[in-house]
């Protein structure tokens, strides 16, 4: 993808692995939209970050998706890049559940959300001389964590999704392109302080300097994440996948 001249919009941008993003994008001259549930947070970015936008709505929520794309049409025409990364991870006791409403949020945020916000934009990104659409999965969507089964499931779907959107775009000016992180030092179930998480700002970095380099990059793996990524491919994966679930939570490192 073309690294400047864009006009950018990352969802789940104020914290964790959008906001890096978007500062690194920022940074290079890009207009950059943020979203997110949280106002306040939204609001202390582009404080920081002078010419960053910010939309507060829900991605679970269909009718706030609508608004917000009659939002992004009247104010940011010129959008041409899209990064579905908003995401939530919770732990489940599969035998002890007593419903399904933390899987069905989990589901309705991390894979009908991104759905549904590319349906909505993808007529204006076909308008667009070079657009780009970025799909944020998970190292946990090749080989998942037993304790977060509806998470792991969701960056399964991404993936295969990400696959099928490529292909049917492969005649268009649209990009799409599948970012795989390993398990990175964000907020997400408590990863901020965990020293075995790859530091965001390295993450970053790594993810960075791969976009910069390719002309086309249809998956991003830094370093750490590609054990994962090929485990179906190798004869190790039962090996692998009993490592990171064998006696407790074992992220990608």
């Amino acid at each position: 993808m073309q690294t400047t001249g864009n006009t950018i919009l990352v969802t789940g941008g104020g914290t964790g692995i959008g906001l890096g993003l978007a500062k690194a994008f920022h940074e290079l001259g890009n207009k950059v939209i943020i979203a997110g549930r949280r106002r306040s947070v939204l609001d202390e970015v582009a404080k920081q970050h002078q010419g960053m936008a910010t939309y507060a709505f829900d991605i679970q929520r269909p009718d706030e998706i609508k608004k917000f794309c009659e939002w992004l049409r009247n104010n940011h025409p010129a959008l041409n890049v899209l990064i579905n990364n908003a995401g939530i991870m919770r732990e489940e006791n599969l035998r002890e559940i007593k419903n399904t409403d933390d899987m069905e949020a989990i589901v309705a945020t991390n894979f009908l959300g991104p759905l549904r916000l590319t349906a909505a934009l993808l007529p204006g990104l076909l308008g667009q001389p070079n657009a780009t659409v970025i799909n944020v999965s998970s190292g946990l969507g090749f080989v998942p964590l037993a304790s977060s089964p509806a998470y792991c499931a969701t960056k399964a779907a991404i993936h295969s999704y990400t696959q099928s959107l490529r292909y049917q775009l492969k005649d268009t000016r649209v990009q799409v392109i599948e970012i795989i992180p390993p398990y990175v030092a964000t907020d997400l179930i408590g990863g901020a302080k965990d020293p075995t998480a790859m530091p965001l700002a390295e993450f970053i970095e790594e993810t960075m300097g791969i976009i910069k380099s390719q002309h086309y990059a249809g998956e991003i793996c830094v370093e750490r994440v590609k054990p994962f990524r090929h485990a179906a491919e190798s004869i190790n994966f039962e090996n692998f996948y009993f490592r990171l679930n064998n006696g407790g939570r074992r992220p990608p490192r």
